[in-house]
């Protein structure tokens, strides 16, 4: 039997069963009771992209096991899963669940293959785009980061729901803004790329105590500093506290005091990029874009977040219609298959003109001549 991800599984499950094998850890395991007064349990597991609630019935084999489950351990489950009766939720029967050995759940918390590959070369280019900045105190102020920081941030969600809530998922959204950075600036000479740049690493900084994975799992717990402050705030303490690390060194100060922008301003302008990147007040900033970098980043941020969702919209929404499926939160509708690239080589050739009739010549014969014109004939007026 084919073993296969959550997001596989939440695809392909319908109506009626279907037999499948998933390696997850399990993150919670709940019995609840239905309105008729029948005890179920509510099982979660989740794996590197995905999360899944299966319920398990108190007419099945497997209810009287789900007690004996743990907590925070991995698990290879082979049985049968179908689509709940609310169109999202998967029912499961007739398991078999055994504990997955260390090597094989350390195999489960990587994620796939795939995974792995895109969020390590997402994390080779951020290091490279941020060693290519040209003013030296933003190069230091990211380069200290990355080697304090850059563990943690390889296991923290972008968010908790909605995109890139997954464990890493911060690197992929990073590393997609940064793309869009770099040409930006590109089409926009006027934006200071180094800034730019700069404020793409660091303005989601502070969710690295706010959606951070626990080292061993798929579990982002709540903390009081995230729920008290919030990302922005614990994001402008973690570049302060960076900048006066690096301003601790007499000798570096004393070569940033010669440079020009002057320090300050460039810490300044650093910590407004932080501070107005969700673009409005009721979003959550306290002010709003007054630069043009600033305002870049705004874009580009909403922009990253909303192609993902639309992205992991169209592998999980339930289809309503030809080319039409369900609304994904927060985007504000149901969504529409897009629309395929034209590929010019897979197109049908033009049709061939066909060749016109030959037209046989046929000698002309030459009028005999009518004489001068009489006076009011028109045949020789000019149009």
């Amino acid at each position: 039997m084919e073993q296969i991800s959550l997001r596989e599984l939440k695809q392909q499950a319908g109506p009626v069963g279907m037999q499948a094998v998933v390696h997850a850890q399990l993150e919670k395991c709940r019995q609840k009771i239905t309105k008729t007064g029948n005890p179920f349990y509510e099982v979660g597991f989740a794996d590197a992209e995905e999360s899944l609630v299966l319920r398990v019935w108190n007419n099945t084999p497997m209810f009287t096991f789900c007690s004996e489950l743990k907590e925070r351990q991995f698990y290879e489950v082979t049985g049968e899963f179908s689509l709940g009766n609310d169109g999202r939720s998967v029912d499961g029967k007739n398991w078999t669940v055994r504990a997955l050995s260390e090597a094989e759940s350390a195999q489960v918390l990587s994620g796939s293959a795939e995974l792995r590959q895109k969020q390590e070369a997402d994390f080779v280019f951020i290091e490279t785009t941020t060693g290519a900045i040209g003013d030296p105190r933003l190069k230091a102020l990211c380069t200290s980061f990355l080697e304090r920081f850059g563990e943690r941030m390889q296991r923290t969600g972008a968010a908790r729901d909605y995109h890139h809530a997954r464990r890493g998922g911060l690197v992929e959204h990073v590393a997609q803004m940064m793309r869009t950075a770099v040409q930006v600036c590109e089409a926009y000479p006027m934006l200071n790329r180094d800034l730019l740049v700069s404020g793409v690493l660091f303005h989601d900084v502070g969710k690295l105590w706010e959606n951070a994975y626990t080292a061993d799992g798929f579990t982002m717990p709540f903390t009081e500093i995230s729920e008290l402050i919030g990302h922005i705030p614990l994001g402008m303490e973690i570049v302060n506290k960076l900048w006066r690390d690096l301003t601790e060194n007499e000798a570096q100060t004393k070569e940033w005091s010669m440079l020009e922008p002057p320090s300050e301003r460039v810490r300044l302008h650093l910590l407004h990029l932080i501070v107005s990147h969700h673009g409005e007040l009721e979003f959550g900033s306290p002010v709003v874009p007054k630069t043009p970098e600033a305002q870049a980043l705004h874009y580009i941020d909403n922009l990253d977040a909303k192609m993902e969702m639309f992205d992991r919209g169209y592998q999980v929404a339930g289809e309503l219609a030809r080319n039409v499926q369900e609304r994904v939160r927060p985007l504000p509708g149901r969504l529409v298959k897009p629309l395929e690239r034209f590929d010019f080589a897979e197109s049908a050739p033009l049709p061939v003109p066909e060749e016109a009739p030959v037209v046989e010549e046929v000698e002309m014969i030459e009028p005999e001549s009518a004489g001068p014109a009489e006076s009011g004939d028109e045949r020789d007026e000019p149009f």
